[in-house]
Parts: C-alpha cells; sequence; structure tokens
C-alpha cells in the first residue's frame, strides 16, 4: 500500500470540503478501496498507487474548478469524478464570464458599454468609465480588478475615493478617521464581498493585497504590479486627478469611474473629471468610455428617475434667472 500527502493550495477547506464534510464524503466515496484523511488544507492518502494517481489527476481538475469560480458544486464532482470529465463547463460561457462570485454568482459585463470598458482593458493601462448611477461602471471595473489579482496579472487592488461628503458632515461622525470614513467607503467593500469569500477578503485587506483608502492616501507613492480604481471622481479637481494618475508604476492598471451629474464640490466647476477626460482621450493606451442611461441595471425606476432628473435640470439651465 503507498501513501502520499497533498496539499491543497489557496483553497479554503470549509468551503472545498462542504458543509458537514458533504463535498468530501462524495469524493472519498468514489474511491472506496482508498483511506482518506483530511486535515485542513491537507490530504494524507493510503491506497494502490493507480488510485492515487486517479485520485490526485481529479483532484485538479476540482481545484481548478474552485479556483476559477470560488466554489465546489455536486455536479461538479458528478462531471469529474463518475464521468470522468477533465474539465468541467457552465450553462454561462466562459469567455463571458469576468469573475464567479460568492454563491457562485455569474458576474459579467451586461451592457453594450460594461462590454465596451471590458474590451478596451486589453489595450489600454489607464481607462476612465463616467455615466449615471446604477450603470454598472464601478462595479465591472471591481470585477476586472479581482479577475486580474485570481489570474496574477497583478499583485495588489487599491480602490479610492475622494473624502467628499454628498451634503453630510463627516466631522461629526463618532469615532477615528478609519471609522469615519469606512462608511464612505462602503460601497467598495460591498461589491468586493461579493466577489471574495468574506475570509479570504479579511485576510487580503490584512496583508495590504487589497486596499481601500481615500484619495488623499494616494500622495507620495508609487503604485506597481496593482489595479488601482478612482471612483466618484467628479469629486475630484484637476490637481488631484494629475497626482492620482501620476502614481502609476510599473505594470499598473488605473481606473477612473465618476458621474458627472451628482457633483459635490462646492462649484461644479471645479471637478476635474470632464476636463481631464478631454485632455487624455486622444493618448494611445487610455480609453473612455461614456455610459448612458441604456447601461442601468438596478431597479427598473433608476433609469426613469435619473431621466426625470436631467429633464428638470435641463429646464434650469433654460430658464436660470439673471
Amino acid at each position: 500500500m503507498a501513501e502520499k500527502l497533498i496539499v491543497l493550495e489557496n483553497v479554503e477547506p470549509v468551503d472545498f470540503y462542504g458543509v458537514n464534510n458533504a463535498y468530501f464524503d462524495a469524493i472519498a466515496a468514489c474511491f472506496p478501496k482508498m483511506k482518506i484523511v483530511a486535515r485542513g488544507g491537507e490530504l494524507k492518502i493510503f491506497g494502490a498507487k493507480s488510485d492515487i494517481d486517479d485520485f490526485e489527476n481529479k483532484l485538479v481538475s476540482l481545484v481548478a474548478y474552485y479556483q476559477k469560480r470560488g466554489r465546489i458544486t455536486g455536479e461538479a464532482i458528478t462531471q469529474i469524478y463518475h464521468e470522468n470529465a477533465a474539465e468541467v463547463h457552465d450553462s454561462a460561457c466562459d469567455g463571458d464570464v469576468l469573475v464567479y462570485g460568492n454563491s457562485g454568482a455569474i458576474i459579467k459585463a451586461r451592457t453594450p458599454n460594461q462590454r465596451k470598458l471590458v474590451a478596451l482593458y486589453e489595450s489600454c493601462d489607464l481607462l476612465f468609465a463616467a455615466g449615471p448611477a446604477g450603470s454598472g461602471k464601478t462595479y465591472t471595473a471591481i470585477a476586472l480588478a479581482v479577475r486580474a489579482l485570481k489570474n496574477k496579472e497583478v499583485q495588489k487592488i487599491i480602490l479610492t475615493r475622494p473624502a467628499i461628503e454628498a451634503g453630510e458632515r463627516l466631522g461629526f461622525l463618532p469615532g477615528d478617521v478609519r471609522e469615519k470614513l469606512d462608511p464612505y467607503l462602503q460601497p467598495l467593500y460591498d461589491a468586493l464581498h461579493d466577489m471574495i469569500p468574506a475570509k479570504k477578503l479579511e485576510k487580503f485587506t490584512e496583508d495590504g493585497v487589497v486596499q481601500i483608502a481615500p484619495l488623499a492616501f494616494m500622495r507620495g507613492r508609487t503604485l506597481n504590479h496593482a489595479f488601482v480604481i478612482l471612483d466618484e471622481a467628479q469629486n475630484t479637481t484637476l490637481a488631484q486627478l494629475k497626482m492620482f494618475l501620476t502614481r502609476m508604476g510599473k505594470n499598473a492598471k488605473f481606473i477612473v469611474t465618476g458621474d458627472v451629474t451628482q457633483i459635490d464640490l462646492p462649484r461644479r466647476s471645479d471637478s476635474g473629471l470632464p476636463k481631464c477626460m478631454a485632455m487624455l482621450a486622444k493618448i494611445k493606451g487610455v480609453g473612455v468610455v461614456e455610459f448612458t442611461k441604456k447601461d442601468i441595471i438596478r431597479h427598473a425606476l433608476v433609469s426613469k428617475i435619473v431621466h426625470a432628473f436631467e429633464k428638470e435640470e435641463g429646464k434650469q439651465e433654460v430658464f436660470r434667472p439673471t
């Protein structure tokens, strides 16, 4: 009888083995002549060498499935261990999928401009994505960042926002600077929680693999091997955008997102986003995507709400008192 120790790398044992070890038991049942002992991320196997080789080959396919989709399913185990499939296919086309989120959610570009953003990512290191709330510009950007991290194209993800208050006063909130700013940065955390298991995201945050910070914290840094997203960029001045964009280091990808209809600066004319987009749009390696109401994929009412506000703002432009 032979024995072998297999170490499962980049795998969360609780997710991989299933609730009450359901997936582990299903796998073990496929090899009744072998003894399989699991201790955390290690598997110790006892049995005939041919059975061990067969087990290991199929385990490689299952781990690849898990790392690609972030989960294990009973169907995947059936296909790999019973139907001798080397690779498992979902009903969705893998080519369209950016990442497989938590609970098996498929995250992909769903509108023409979201797909344009994904396509431009291949040829541009700096992207601007501007458009109305709910159009998926930031969510798509974060999905691209998570995919790049999973594919080891970058070593870290950095998400940032300017600390401009939308009519609220952060200074009156309780707590230190971090506690005051965390609620403001919450939308970025929400998107990450959709795509990365909670424990892994916590570990990434502790290790600095995922960083979320106000824009002011970017000053003086050189961001190498990083996927960096500046969100709510309509609330930055041209000087702030220059500071941010010149942080770009080796093997870096930058995406700037914003909505010029929701400027919270004291004077709308202070927003540097439209000026910066116009200045840089024709530079090779820079891509610009203008999202519209047609890209809105939140509640059906959101598109109508945006349209109503645009209509009212148009009236104010025409009839502004002198």
